[in-house]
């Protein structure tokens, strides 16, 4: 059955809702410092093993048009633009000047490896 989304975009449009889970996952029980370690990680899991229900899908069907490097760099930038925005609205933690140049050197990073030589 065909996709009414375009293999460009829906590995992206996955990737992005990996990584909101994973984020939650990592860092959502900092709010929650009380809770026991041992059940902080068991929810963890299971809010990682949605992740994986996104991110498996994401790399399947973004192979086919992605290379495995271009997959990656695009986790790791929609992973630094997620973790900003959780940070600031969830956290509450300010995202200063340094963490915005630093973001953006990563991502930079991805301009060499999208880009045909």
């Amino acid at each position: 059955m065909p996709s009414l989304v375009s293999p460009y975009v829906l590995p992206v449009v996955l990737l992005i809702c990996s990584n909101v889970f994973m984020t939650f996952a990592w860092y959502g029980h900092l709010k929650y410092k009380a809770a026991p370690l041992a059940l902080v990680v068991l929810v963890s899991w299971g809010i990682a093993f949605v992740e994986y229900c996104f991110a498996v899908p994401a790399n399947r069907i973004g192979h086919s048009v992605y290379s495995a490097a271009q997959l990656k760099t695009m986790q790791e930038v929609i992973t630094l633009v997620v973790f900003a925005v959780f940070s600031v609205l969830y956290l509450k933690e300010a995202f200063a000047w340094n963490h915005a140049i630093g973001f953006a050197l990563i991502s930079a990073g991805a301009f060499f490896v999208f880009h045909k030589w």
